[in-house]
């Protein structure tokens, strides 16, 4: 085999192994859901006012308020992080 199909091969069982939760020495962060309307509400904001400040789309906003769908990935870390300390948030993003 070619160098490529096996550095290819190694890069896709490292990913295996990473969504399995497999890979040693690595602990895999889930983010635990986040009730999209409430931590809105805790920062006093409008949906726009919440969707322009924090880099999300309003439609995107009003899908997960109504359960249409679920934030995931960075969205749903940065939405924990805002739950938290929303003030750390908004100093941070200036």
């Amino acid at each position: 085999m070619s160098k490529a199909f096996d550095s290819i091969k190694q890069g896709l069982q490292e990913a295996i192994e990473h969504a399995r939760g497999k890979e040693i020495g690595v602990r895999v962060h889930r983010p635990r859901s986040v009730d999209v309307k409430a931590v809105r509400a805790k920062v006093g904001m409008t949906q726009e006012q919440f969707a322009a400040r924090f880099g999300f789309s309003t439609a995107t906003l009003r899908h997960w308020e109504r359960g249409d769908r679920t934030p995931r990935g960075p969205a749903l870390v940065l939405l924990n992080v805002i739950e938290r300390n929303p003030d750390a948030v908004i100093e941070a993003l200036g």
